[in-house]
């Protein structure tokens, strides 16, 4: 009788009537299959192993728990996913800059593992901690996170989407999914209670401006004319759908802005280890009659400040977004149907191909 290492190689001569590769007579056989070829597990070498339906694992692997097919997909740097309205969506939209809990998750897969640390200090309603959260049944594994968010009532909406969302995970039959760790505060004092060389992944989705020190609320009319976003002397701040109640209050300019978001990155820094990532979410805008490169511009001062350089920008493309007619009949005017996610490393972190 053959042994099971020849059975394996033996199998790759399974052909159908057309002399083709028959997968499904392989798979009958209980043979891995990955994209019309078996597995031979024999030739794995020893830090490889197969995992039933995803691919060839590399124990190697320091960035993720991906296996390699599933890294390949996962270089990609369009994210050409809609994300369809989900997780509670109209309890969230309250909150106009929220981003899906399952594109965080997704990116929370790329860049850490299971059992791994994530911190959202920019935390909004939550859809990093939810993302995480969802990792442990739609992913690789839980990650605990913390997130910071200084706004009451966008806590209060990220603990009532979990209980909602558990209710119904319930009554489909499915466990729930688990709290995560949100605390109210400013971020820039929160972080002190977070110790140096403890967080694995840091995801956020950064605040326009003076956004975050100001009363806000839905404006309906304005969030239909315009999605742009505004700098200093201009009370409508529809860059995430909302605007200041307060017209007179202080509003930054975008140096202002940049630098200090980038002394903010440059104190988070020290919280994330040594073989960590920093993944932002931000977006670009079109603002009297020129195109804001938001995202070039916030990171060139990240890296001029925090110990981080920019490996990676990604665009999350969303075919679903609502265009308008912007500029017509006179001008073009882009409707923005993408948002950008810089991805950087700390400086002095080490990278092998072996």
């Amino acid at each position: 009788m053959a042994d099971d290492g020849d059975r394996h190689r033996q199998s790759r001569l399974f052909t159908d009537d057309d002399g083709s590769f028959d997968a499904e007579r392989a798979r009958e056989e209980s043979l891995p299959v990955e994209d019309g070829e078996v597995i031979d597990t024999d030739e794995l070498a020893d830090h490889q192993r197969y995992v039933e339906g995803r691919g060839i694992y590399d124990e190697r692997n320091r960035v993720n728990d991906l296996t390699g097919k599933e890294w390949k997909y996962a270089t990609k740097s369009v994210i050409d996913e809609s994300y369809p309205p989900a997780v509670q969506h109209d309890l969230r939209s309250e909150h106009g800059g929220q981003k899906p809990p399952r594109l965080c998750a997704d990116l929370i897969g790329q860049f850490s593992a299971a059992g791994d640390t994530v911190l959202d200090p920019f935390a909004g309603v939550g859809g990093t901690l939810l993302g995480a959260s969802f990792c442990e049944h739609e992913g690789t594994g839980l990650r605990e996170a913390i997130g910071f968010e200084r706004t009451e009532r966008w806590i209060e909406i990220y603990h009532e989407v979990l209980e909602r969302e558990n209710e119904d995970r319930h009554a489909r039959g499915e466990s729930p999914l688990a709290a995560q760790d949100m605390r109210h505060g400013d971020c820039a004092q929160l972080i002190e209670d977070v110790p140096d060389d403890s967080v694995d992944l840091l995801l956020t989705d950064v605040p326009y401006w003076h956004m975050d020190e100001l009363e806000q609320t839905r404006n309906e009319r304005r969030t239909r004319e315009s999605k742009l976003g505004t700098f200093a002397g201009d009370a409508n701040t529809e860059g995430d759908g909302t605007d200041a109640t307060d017209a007179s209050a202080k509003r930054e300019t975008k140096n202002e802005w940049l630098a200090d978001m980038a002394e903010k990155f440059d104190r988070f820094t020290d919280a994330v280890t040594q073989a960590g990532h920093v993944v932002v979410f931000i977006g670009d805008m079109y603002r009297d009659q020129s195109y804001e490169f938001l995202s070039a511009d916030l990171a060139r001062a990240i890296e001029s400040t925090a110990p981080l350089t920019l490996i990676a920008n990604l665009v999350w493309y969303d075919p679903t977004k609502d265009l308008h007619v912007y500029g017509y009949p006179f001008s073009f005017v882009p409707s923005m149907v993408h948002q950008n996610v810089l991805v950087f490393r700390l400086e002095d972190g080490t990278e092998t191909d072996d």
